[in-house]
């Protein structure tokens, strides 16, 4: 194993080689756990420092807070909280045992009568969060909050009594979508990717995939984006992309896009880097602190991303 912190790139880079530069980026702007985590995936680090980083935004009931996912601010646990969680979890490959035994308890406590999940948790209140996350008494069931959870403990081989309902729901909300936004959508990629039943899985991704080109919902013209409607409620210029959905080629989104497609989105994701070395958010920014911790987040997925398609990171 590398020596933490240490770098295989040569000492002096060229200066134009997208990972240096991230590399840069996130040592100078990033949390100790997304410092950790880029060290696991480009720098030989191992995955106890990732999980020790994890944990200080773990809670006794089981689940994450303490803005693990920057626009939830507070210490209160919270499903999109503990969605991030299992996504780095699952990174490292730690995405098992007590420690998932435990999320799943907390699942159960906070999900709502059908056995889903709500996107927040009126725990919330009191707390700083983003103005477009609601917060109310009571919370309808969410495949943007269940979807990627239960994927990924699919995706684990993690079996609870909690994924029985949870998996039920999903299936129901995935098949019945006529009209949906991209956050939703990636979403019931996220399911569908790691659901058991793939043939139904397939299917299922098929019908998305017609949804998302009949509603235009992703951009696949980068340099035409003004023909591609913003979904209502999102950022100006907060488009989505084939990359977004199809996050690696084996993903069942793939086969939404054409190759041309394909490679003029991740061309565009490469082009996004910006001076500093970091990719930018696309969403709504409402704080400045809330930015600045989700640029690192969001810079790792890209090269990530560029590297699963074997883009040249240098």
């Amino acid at each position: 194993m590398a020596e933490t912190g240490a770098s295989p790139l040569s000492p002096t880079p060229p200066a134009q080689s997208p990972l240096f530069r991230a590399e840069h980026f996130v040592w100078l702007t990033a949390r100790v756990l997304e410092q950790r985590l880029f060290a696991y995936h480009f720098l030989n680090g191992g995955a106890d420092p990732v999980e020790t980083a994890l944990d200080a935004y773990r809670n006794e009931d089981g689940g994450y807070g303490h803005a693990l996912e920057p626009d939830l601010r507070g210490p209160v646990s919270q499903p999109l909280h503990t969605s991030h969680a299992l996504r780095v979890l699952d990174a490292v490959g730690r995405c098992g045992g007590q420690r998932v035994e435990r999320v799943c308890r907390y699942l159960t406590s906070v999900s709502t009568a059908d056995g889903a999940l709500p996107a927040i948790h009126p725990s919330q209140r009191g707390y700083p969060a983003a103005p477009y996350i609601p917060i109310v008494d009571d919370p309808p069931s969410e495949l943007l909050a269940t979807g990627p959870v239960v994927g990924l403990l699919h995706r684990n081989e993690v079996w609870h009594a909690w994924l029985f309902r949870a998996t039920d729901f999903c299936w129901h909300r995935v098949e019945h979508l006529e009209e949906s936004h991209p956050y939703e959508i990636e979403a019931a990629v996220a399911f569908l990717d790691y659901a058991p039943d793939r043939p139904r899985a397939e299917a299922a991704a098929h019908r998305l995939g017609v949804l998302v080109r009949r509603h235009r919902l992703a951009a696949l013209e980068p340099d035409r984006l003004d023909a591609y409607p913003v979904a209502p409620g999102y950022a100006p210029g907060e488009h989505h992309f084939p990359h977004d959905y199809a996050r690696t080629p084996g993903s069942l989104a793939r086969a939404w896009f054409t190759d041309d497609e394909m490679a003029r989105s991740l061309d565009f994701l490469a082009s996004e880097q910006r001076e500093d070395g970091g990719w930018p958010i696309r969403w709504r920014q409402w704080a400045p602190g809330t930015a600045l911790e989700a640029r690192p987040v969001v810079t790792i997925e890209a090269l990530r991303t560029l590297r699963a398609y074997g883009r040249f990171l240098g």
